[in-house]
C-alpha cells in the first residue's frame, strides 16, 4: 500500500469527527461562526452563473448555479468543462486562509454551488480528476439551508451512509475517500431555502 501524502487533517480532528462508516471522511458541525452573515456576503460577492456540462455525449444544464476561483492561472476541468481561476474574492480568500490555519492544508482552487431550492441537486460522482492527484483532499463548507448528503461505496458491498450538512459545517474528504466512495446531494420535496457550498481543493500544477 503506497504511503499517503501530507494533505490530511490533524489527527485530533480525525479522532473526534471521522465518520465511522466511511474511509477518510470527517464531518465537523459548527466549524465556522457567523455562517448566516457569510452566506449573505457570498451571495453578492461571487459571480453565480448557469453552467452546462457534457453527459453521455450531450450537453445538459447543471441543476444549480456555479462559480469558481483560485490562484491565478490554475485550470480545473470536469465533464469536459474547463474552469480557469483568476484570483480569489475577499470572503472566499478569508475562508481558504482559515482552512489552512486550522487544517494545515493549502488549497489553490475552489468550486462553489448555489442550491436555490430543493429542486437543485448534485448527482453521484467522485472528485477523482487526474489534476487533483492520486489522493485528493476536498474541504467542503456549507452555508444556509441544511441538506442531506449521501455516500455509497464504489465496490460491491452496497455500503451507504448519509448525513445532514448544516450551515457553518465542514465536510472533509481525503486519502482514499474518492477511490472508495461516490457522493451526491439529492433533490428533496421539502421546502428548503438556498444553500451555498464551497469545495476547496488542490489542483496539481505541472513543473
Amino acid at each position: 500500500m503506497p504511503e499517503l501524502p501530507a494533505a490530511a487533517p490533524p489527527a485530533d480532528l480525525v479522532s473526534r469527527h471521522a465518520l465511522p462508516a466511511c474511509d477518510d471522511v470527517l464531518y465537523v458541525p459548527r466549524f465556522l461562526d457567523d455562517a448566516q452573515a457569510t452566506q449573505a456576503a457570498l451571495m453578492t460577492e461571487l459571480d453565480w452563473r448557469e453552467e452546462w456540462i457534457t453527459m453521455f455525449g450531450r450537453r445538459v444544464r447543471v441543476p444549480r448555479l456555479c462559480t469558481w476561483g483560485g490562484d491565478a492561472g490554475i485550470v480545473y476541468a470536469y465533464s469536459r468543462t474547463v474552469h480557469r481561476a483568476r484570483g480569489w474574492g475577499p470572503g472566499v480568500e478569508s475562508l481558504r486562509d482559515e482552512l489552512r490555519e486550522r487544517l494545515g492544508i493549502r488549497f489553490n482552487f475552489v468550486l462553489g454551488n448555489l442550491y436555490r431550492d430543493g429542486n437543485d441537486a448534485m448527482g453521484w460522482h467522485a472528485d477523482d480528476e487526474p489534476e487533483l492527484g492520486e489522493y485528493p483532499c476536498i474541504a467542503s463548507l456549507s452555508f444556509g439551508a441544511p441538506r442531506r448528503f449521501d455516500l455509497r461505496a464504489r465496490d460491491d458491498t452496497k455500503r451507504r451512509a448519509s448525513l445532514v450538512l448544516e450551515s457553518g459545517s465542514l465536510l472533509l474528504m481525503w486519502g482514499r475517500s474518492q477511490r472508495r466512495w461516490q457522493h451526491a446531494l439529492p433533490r428533496t420535496r421539502q421546502t428548503v431555502g438556498p444553500r451555498i457550498n464551497l469545495t476547496f481543493r488542490t489542483v496539481e500544477v505541472a513543473a
